[in-house]
């Protein structure tokens, strides 16, 4: 999930930054598409997630040994969304794009350089519900898969499995039995969360459960067409955000992303919200950890309590690829069961291939939902390119910690919400 609001690079930047992963910068002298000498179609992977690129370059590997007429090129940037817009001003678009489900992807749709895979039979082995983000964040708002999904992440609350026994708690359903669960683990003197605020995007975890499950029905559709508020919709997010940090440590202003991880695989705190990523960060401090991971209960209506789950890896095909055929073959590849469940290893993701199953002991408590489609987006995939909520949040609870009136907060905190929205929202 990408959370940061990305800079501007110049393009020699942005070449030179590609050119470390791939065989070359693609600029004036691009030949990706382009059969060589030996009649090979040599094809350009662009990804943005630097991150996973070894387990990428296995795939691709792989593919390449098995299919000789077509070569694949792995081109893994820094500032992957920088370099992508700047190649799109040049007409300069890679072959086969790999970039996640949000504003990035459906400005790509918008501007109608993807080719629409709506007809490719892998698409029968997708989740359904996976397949509707897709449909969702297309900016037409067709149905029609101009990306297919081939990761998945997922967020909610991570628990003390053996903290959780000691204090005689089972996993809440509800959110009345959140609180309760904080309650008792209180009273047993063990500290309920642990918060790393100092990092302001890990406030964005709780929203993202909270929001979906809390404000009106079609609210995302009538924001974006100016016809809805945060203001008068949104309070109940952060009354039940706000009252979740009094259970959590005082310092959860300054506390980091690195010491919260450190704090909680200590045993200091039974539970900590944010995403999947964060268990093999928490695993470095404490590699036997007894953790597992539950839905956000964001309300007392078990049916709208849904594991937050977002496309992270989704396969694109752009115009101008010389050789769609050969790049739609190479989407069939990856989405292979087995290819997938290489992935999901050893990025320790979900996967929307049905049948393939993430089956890590510290993430069992979401899998099923996840393998029954039991998920809801990341809502913050919804808001405009640049949308700074992280940095609003942050002040919201800044204000909460140096004793400003709730009421008051929680409408100054809603107003900017929409001031910010309606100067980027450009629908």
């Amino acid at each position: 999930m990408n959370m940061k609001t990305k800079k501007m690079l110049a393009v020699g930047l942005a070449c030179s930054l590609a050119a470390t992963v791939a065989a070359g910068c693609s600029g004036t002298g691009k030949t990706s598409g382009k059969s060589s000498d030996s009649g090979v179609t040599q094809l350009e992977f662009f990804s943005s997630k630097m991150e996973n690129v070894s387990t990428m370059q296995k795939l691709v590997d792989k593919f390449n040994k098995q299919n000789t007429d077509v070569q694949i090129t792995l081109n893994s940037p820094a500032d992957a969304g920088t370099v992508l817009k700047t190649r799109m001003t040049k007409d300069d678009l890679p072959d086969i794009i790999a970039y996640g489900g949000d504003n990035i992807y459906t400005e790509l749709t918008e501007a109608g350089i993807l080719l629409d895979l709506s007809d490719q039979e892998v698409l029968k082995t997708i989740n359904d519900s996976y397949m509707q983000m897709v449909y969702d964040i297309n900016g037409d708002k067709e149905e029609k898969a101009y990306g297919i999904p081939f990761a998945a992440n997922a967020s909610g609350i991570i628990y003390n499995v053996d903290l959780f026994q000691k204090a005689g708690v089972k996993i809440p359903e509800t959110w009345d039995e959140l609180i309760e669960v904080c309650e008792k683990l209180s009273a047993a003197g063990i500290q309920p969360f642990e918060l790393s605020f100092k990092d302001n995007w890990t406030i964005l975890p709780s929203w993202n459960s909270l929001a979906p499950a809390t404000q009106p029905e079609g609210f995302l559709d009538a924001k974006r067409e100016g016809t809805a508020t945060f203001l008068g919709t949104h309070e109940e997010v952060l009354e039940k955000y706000s009252k979740l940090v009094n259970y959590a440590q005082t310092d959860f202003m300054g506390t980091s992303y690195d010491d919260g991880n450190r704090s909680f695989a200590n045993g200091e705190a039974a539970m900590l919200i944010n995403g999947v990523w964060t268990v093999p960060e928490i695993k470095k401090t404490n590699e036997s950890i007894n953790l597992d991971m539950f839905a956000y209960p964001a309300t007392n209506d078990k049916s709208k309590n849904k594991v937050v789950s977002g496309i992270d890896v989704m396969l694109m095909v752009t115009n101008q690829c010389k050789n769609p055929e050969a790049a739609k073959r190479f989407v069939a590849f990856m989405l292979e069961p087995e290819n997938s469940q290489l992935y999901i290893n050893e990025q320790f993701a979900f996967s929307p291939v049905e049948g393939v199953v993430q089956e890590d002991a510290s993430v069992a408590g979401l899998a099923k939902d996840i393998g029954d489609g039991k998920v809801t987006d990341f809502v913050d995939h919804y808001y405009p390119n640049g949308y700074n909520l992280s940095a609003i949040l942050s002040e919201f609870f800044l204000n909460k910690a140096n004793g400003m009136d709730e009421s008051e907060n929680i409408a100054a905190t809603l107003k900017k919400c929409d001031e910010q929205y309606d100067i980027l929202n450009t629908r």
